[in-house]
């Protein structure tokens, strides 16, 4: 099975300043992978050179099996920028019809509403981009990076600018888009979020990946707090400690309120990757 991305060794420099000093990276079918890092880390080149803005230095970058900054990776591919600008006079299914101008999809009318109904939009098809909340914006954003429907979507920090509802709503939208089977990488600041969304995190730190694998794995545990009726206690050990200290507490006469097997955050395990270096 193709990879929806994949990059072998990436190097990108500039003059003396290296922005990626060899990555290795890989996005799977209908897998939702978060890229984090500091500013500097390299998270904007590496969308750039698989988008076919930057060209790499060293290495190579595929997307779907074609070299990135190819005809056929293009097709492939759909992104979002962070500082994205839609004309404020188009409507909804206006910039949609631009969009599948501009990526040669013949999808017409019904594409364009199968992708407003997707991002909640239906609505507000006819209502103008300047008339829109920014979270409207950031969902039709979303839906003209699906036209055509690419296999893997790039996405540059979707919900910063966004509320806790509307946060939500773009984390829901981005998990109904794993379950059709469409890929994504996404670059986000926001932990909270790649968190309860991604399936696997990449930690970029000067240009090399520091740190990767699902928020379970780079989790670590922090003990065990148990509630008995002489109060709240911390115990060393993880979850398979649990049936065990429970049952010498009961044997040595204690009743059991609550158990909480502690873990480390992924803010936690982040700040301990990147050496506290700012974001």
């Amino acid at each position: 099975m193709t990879a929806a991305l994949t990059a072998h060794g990436l190097e990108k420099r500039y003059g003396s300043t290296v922005a990626l000093g060899g990555v290795d990276l890989e996005v799977g079918e209908g897998e939702l992978v978060g890229l984090l890092g500091p500013n500097g880390a390299g998270k904007s080149t590496l969308v750039k050179i698989a988008c076919g803005l930057v060209r790499p230095t060293r290495g190579q970058a595929k997307v779907c099996g074609a070299r990135a900054g190819s005809r056929d990776a293009k097709r492939r591919l759909g992104y979002l920028a962070e500082l994205f600008r839609f004309p404020g006079w188009y409507s909804a299914d206006e910039l949609l019809e631009l969009h599948q101008r501009l990526a040669g999809s013949a999808g017409g009318a019904n594409e364009r509403a199968d992708l407003l109904e997707l991002v909640g939009l239906a609505e507000a098809r006819d209502r103008r981009v300047e008339e829109m909340s920014k979270g409207m914006q950031q969902r039709l954003g979303v839906a003209q990076a699906l036209v055509g429907s690419p296999p893997l979507l790039l996405l540059d920090e979707p919900t910063s600018a966004l509320d806790p509802v509307g946060r939500r709503t773009v984390r829901l939208l981005l998990e109904e888009l794993r379950e059709r089977g469409t890929s994504v990488l996404l670059n986000s600041h926001l932990l909270s979020e790649i968190e309860l969304v991604c399936d696997r995190v990449v930690i970029l730190l000067r240009g090399e990946v520091v740190t990767e694998g699902s928020p379970n794995e780079l989790s670590r545990a922090r003990g065990i707090e148990v509630e008995t009726d002489e109060g709240t206690r911390m115990y060393d050990g993880t979850r398979e400690d649990v049936p065990r200290l429970v049952a010498e507490l009961v044997a040595a006469g204690r009743e059991v309120y609550g158990v909480r097997v502690l873990t480390s955050t992924l803010e936690e395990t982040y700040l301990e990757a990147v050496g506290g270096e700012s974001s």
